[in-house]
């Protein structure tokens, strides 16, 4: 067996993310949100191309949504708001951060 790293082209990367993305309730991210891993993406982006963004170690582009402040770890503040509202999200991993986007009611 070879210790060769496989390499995912662009479009695998793209699907291989769809796959894995899913509902999830804030009651199930509160762990996550425990140990800094919540990442907050904003809803005008798509939260897979940030994922591959995330997964490509793309920190320029990363820098980038940081700067414009449409993606920022989550803080106390939205925390207690997703507690009050019980939020749903739209949720990928991209280890070791857990990438958030509120659904739309």
């Amino acid at each position: 067996m070879s210790d060769e790293r496989i390499e995912l082209n662009s479009d695998e990367l793209r699907q291989k993310i769809n796959l894995e993305t899913g509902t999830i309730e804030w009651s199930e991210l509160v762990k996550h949100f425990a140990k800094g891993m919540v990442v907050v993406i904003g809803t005008d982006l798509d939260l897979i191309e940030v994922a591959e963004r995330f997964a490509a170690d793309d920190q320029v582009q990363v820098a980038k949504w940081i700067e414009q402040a449409k993606i920022s770890r989550a803080m106390d503040d939205d925390a207690r708001r997703w507690n009050e509202n019980n939020t749903m999200f739209w949720s990928v991993v991209v280890a070791p951060w857990v990438l958030v986007q509120e659904k739309s009611a």
